[in-house]
């Protein structure tokens, strides 16, 4: 694959090409914007559980892939002095996932904040939630990651 800078490519497009699991689950970005990302996880027999659902695993990284899309989409003009990295990441499994799932990510602290915090040479830190939804509305998951942008001149 020949590399394409972020301005090439669509988020959702970047991470599939970057990230092996968004795209060995195809994982459909729908949305992806510094106030939202949606991702959707098809209904697919081969990551099914016991029961006929997606996999924990599954609903994890789609989770997971969602509230990377808005980390990227809120923070891609900082990459070059900056990784986006996920510290930790917490999930709650609410109610059986059938079907088509689609996680929705929202940032937990206002941008400008953050890109401050980096520009007094600090580490941030913040929040990402995510709700995880079947096709009838009902959420099966909620999911918190805290991210942080590390600052790649070696400091911090």
């Amino acid at each position: 694959m020949t590399a394409m800078s972020a301005d090439q490519m669509s988020i959702g497009e970047m991470l599939a090409a970057t990230v092996p699991m968004a795209r060995t689950l195809n994982l459909e970005f729908l949305e992806t914007t510094a106030d939202k990302a949606v991702v959707s996880l098809p209904d697919q027999d081969a990551y099914h559980n016991h029961v006929g659902g997606p996999h924990a695993g599954a609903m994890f990284t789609l989770g997971e892939s969602a509230s990377g899309a808005i980390v990227l989409a809120a923070f891609g003009d900082q990459l070059s002095r900056a990784v986006p990295l996920a510290v930790r990441a917490e999930i709650a499994y609410k109610k059986l996932a059938m079907g088509v799932v689609t996680a929705t990510a929202t940032l937990g602290r206002p941008a400008a904040e953050v890109v401050a915090e980096l520009d007094a040479g600090q580490r941030p830190e913040f929040p990402v939630s995510v709700e995880i939804r079947r096709a009838d509305g009902a959420v099966t998951g909620e999911m918190s990651v805290l991210w942080t942008l590390r600052p790649t001149d070696g400091a911090k």
